[in-house]
């Protein structure tokens, strides 16, 4: 924090402001958030009518976030926002996170909504949306998927037809919209893929659109109801409080409705047609980024609870016969080893998705050209690694936290199930653990020859040279696994390097555990920090 305060534009954030803002946030979310989680799980959404109400207590949860202007936190204080960095924001939202999964994602996607539309909006846009989606009156969406594409962009279907007035007539259907329908805001702005009319096939023919819920007049008033509505939502392993809903664009019901803008939904084009895909990957990797540290915090309940379970069950005496009688059992060294292994996961990938922070802020507030560059590269290269190894993670940590509690952690009313299913969907959604090692395989290995993965390990190298000047048996311990890491690293990277193109079938075979090894790696190599 202290080094991100040097940074232009950051010279309010240091260590007070950062520790101030961090006690406030750990108060709102126990206080108001946490206490929803479980009411959440056991009475989650529901959907009657074209209309999704939320959990109980969610709304009057959510205004109090609204109001105390945790969604502006982050972003530009020139449409409202705090302007703080994401280093600083990062940790507000893994408690976020660990309070409640379900409430936090109506806010981590317009988290990414902002982030697009500050970087491919055009000023009018820009004037219309963000200061009220800074603010949390409205919230954003992200719609890519349909029933026939999944992952496959390249086979999206809706359609966009031009009007006379600039403006575009959206078709089509949306699975899989996270708070794409709820009763938290006042309006719901959709980002929505879409093929224009006589664009070409594949995904080089998509754009991306602004299509409001209630479209937006002049004087920034609330208007006309467009025409996407809300079809039904789905019953989900976990998550269930987040309303995940099927929207339909254009079909006509919206004449059904008074004072509605008739059919098809009116949309507003971002930045140019047939670069949508480009522009959806800014709130895609915002989403990707946020998704990991969902992982890290989900980890970190499951941690906590654990614990404090396992200082409460009172269960056999200790094998070291230093009790008489039946003692707690984090006292017996299986219980010992499965919460280590929870909390070194948890620290590591925290640690890991800081320093990602850290070189975003950079990367962005730097003053040198050169060292933006070189921190953007340092991002993009941990943004699949957070993502995908923090999330793989947390489902070895939280399945842990079920077998810290045995029997009773299979039992729903002791919470650690919850946790664990909870945790399911963070491998899947916004790129499975596969799309992310594809990612790091070939945009952020292969593409460069390697150079970022090898400045990594330059700099994990330097770690080593510091440990190797310790008298410590525990520093030689880890220097050992370090550098065993480090070199099974780099000589995957120069496969990955060099076979991409020659081998493919091989390499992409091969991605997961490369990912999982870089992963290893990184978190291990902070923790060697």
């Amino acid at each position: 924090i202290g080094e991100i305060a040097r940074l232009p534009g950051f010279e309010d954030a240091g260590l007070e402001t950062a520790q101030a803002v961090l006690e406030e946030c750990a108060r709102f979310n126990q206080d108001v958030i946490a206490p929803l989680n479980i009411e959440g799980d056991r009475n989650p959404s529901s959907f009657k009518d074209g209309q999704v109400a939320t959990t109980p207590g969610f709304k009057e949860a959510f205004a109090q976030y609204v109001s105390g202007g945790w969604q502006g936190l982050q972003h530009p204080a020139d449409f409202g926002g705090q302007g703080l960095p994401k280093t600083i924001g990062a940790a507000c939202g893994e408690m976020l996170n660990s309070a409640n999964m379900s409430f936090a994602l109506c806010p981590l996607l317009s988290d990414g909504a902002i982030e697009a539309l500050l970087t491919a909006g055009s000023d009018e846009l820009k004037a219309v949306y963000l200061e009220k989606l800074v603010s949390g009156q409205w919230t954003g969406t992200m719609n890519l998927t349909e029933p026939q594409a999944g992952s496959d962009l390249a086979l999206v279907r809706s359609r966009a037809e031009p009007q006379p007035d600039g403006t575009y007539k959206v078709f089509g259907t949306k699975i899989f919209i996270t708070y794409g329908e709820h009763d938290m805001a006042e309006n719901i702005v959709h980002l929505v893929l879409a093929r224009v009319t006589g664009a070409s096939e594949g995904v080089k023919g998509i754009s991306l659109f602004v299509v409001p819920k209630f479209l937006v007049g002049k004087d920034g008033a609330l208007g006309k109801r467009n025409d996407v509505h809300c079809v039904s939502i789905e019953h989900k392993m976990g998550i269930k409080a987040s309303p995940t809903a099927v929207l339909q664009y254009g079909d006509g019901m919206a004449a059904s409705i008074a004072d509605s803008a008739g059919p098809g939904a009116v949309g507003y084009l971002v930045g140019q047609e047939n670069r949508g895909l480009e522009y959806m990957f800014i709130m895609m990797n915002s989403a990707r980024y946020a998704v990991g540290m969902q992982g890290i915090a989900i980890a970190e309940r499951a941690y906590q609870h654990a614990v404090a379970y396992a200082k409460d069950r009172v269960q056999s005496r200790p094998v070291d016969g230093s009790m008489n009688a039946s003692a707690p059992i984090i006292h017996h060294p299986d219980v010992k080893r499965m919460l280590m292994t929870m909390r070194a996961y948890t620290e590591g990938c925290r640690a890991m998705a800081s320093v990602a922070a850290a070189a975003y802020d950079a990367a962005h507030h730097h003053p040198d050209a050169e060292a933006r560059k070189q921190n953007q590269a340092f991002y993009e290269f941990m943004v699949p690694l957070v993502k995908g190894y923090s999330t793989e993670m947390s489902l070895e940590v939280t399945s842990l936290g079920v077998q810290v509690h045995g029997g009773m952690g299979f039992i729903e009313e002791t919470g650690a199930a919850q946790y664990y299913r909870d945790a399911k969907i963070l491998t899947i959604y916004e790129g499975t653990t596969a799309i992310q090692a594809n990612d790091l395989v070939g945009r952020k290995t292969a593409r460069d020859g390697g150079q970022t993965a090898k400045a990594i390990a330059a700099q994990i190298e330097r770690t080593e040279v510091e440990l190797a000047k310790s008298s410590s048996a525990a520093a030689a311990a880890v220097l050992k696994r370090l550098k065993a890491a480090r070199e099974a690293f780099v000589e995957v990277v120069d496969f990955v390097a060099g076979q991409t193109k020659a081998s493919p079938n091989a390499v992409f075979a091969g991605s997961v555990p490369y990912l999982m090894l870089a992963g290893n790696l990184v978190a291990g190599w902070q923790l060697a920090r």
